[in-house]
């Protein structure tokens, strides 16, 4: 393996399959069989899960929600969707503990840096969730500041399209994809890869990004393992 600890970041939508909102067991199902396989070599894996597919803070003000109340409401979807990709990975066998921005004892453990890191040590996969536990900032830039925290090797961006475009490639049928890119590439391209928030922690610490196809089943093994899937960033 490559990466031997890794920060994967998951949307909210991605999880929703073909339905409109909410959550499709058979791509969480599909979603923990191709994370078992890391585990069982012994690759330490994080997690963070968006909670789009729930609740969009940003688009709170449009229903008259607060911004910062509509971004509290967005943070408690992520941990709705870390319990469920937390069930469907015990279901495969595969230990794991939730840790929250936002104490909720009963659910899930408070985040501590050192202790995420051990939980990493022990094998177990760790999902972050509640994103930063601030309003105002992404859970692109929680998985980033979470990358760094920990220390991992790479930022995994698994997506529904298989790397970076020049254009949308679901809107714009000549647009090209790129195999690899730097970050100062990415700015002058303006290439929507991640928030700029996020962006800079990755590019300020060193941590590459790599963006992929993660509803192709094998995907996230083959990205571990070197093989040249998606776009990365670096």
């Amino acid at each position: 393996m490559i990466y031997k600890r890794i920060l994967l970041k998951l949307s909210g939508e991605a999880l929703m399959g073909d339905k409109e909102f909410g959550i499709d067991n058979l791509i969480i199902s599909q979603y923990c069989k191709d994370i078992k396989p890391l585990v069982e070599a012994g690759v330490e894996i994080a997690i963070v899960i968006g909670g789009g597919n729930i609740y969009r803070g940003l688009n709170a003000a449009e229903t008259g929600i607060e911004r910062v109340q509509g971004d509290y409401m967005g943070m408690l979807a992520t941990v709705i969707n870390g319990m469920a990709v937390q069930s469907g990975l015990e279901k495969e066998g595969v230990y794991t503990r939730l840790l929250s921005a936002i104490k909720m004892e009963q659910i899930c453990e408070p985040f501590i840096r050192r202790r995420a890191v051990r939980h990493l040590e022990k094998g177990r996969v760790v999902i972050f969730g509640a994103g930063t536990g601030n309003p105002y900032f992404t859970t692109d830039t929680a998985a980033a500041l979470r990358a760094v925290e920990i220390n991992a090797n790479v930022v995994l961006k698994g997506t529904r399209v298989d790397g970076i475009y020049t254009a949308d490639p679901e809107k714009d049928a000549t647009a090209t994809k790129f195999d690899t890119l730097s970050f100062d590439e990415v700015i002058s391209k303006n290439l929507n890869v991640m928030d700029m928030t996020a962006f800079t922690l990755c590019k300020e610490n060193k941590k590459p990004i790599i963006v992929f196809d993660m509803n192709t089943k094998g995907n996230l093994l083959k990205v571990v393992q070197g093989e040249k899937i998606g776009t990365i960033v670096k």
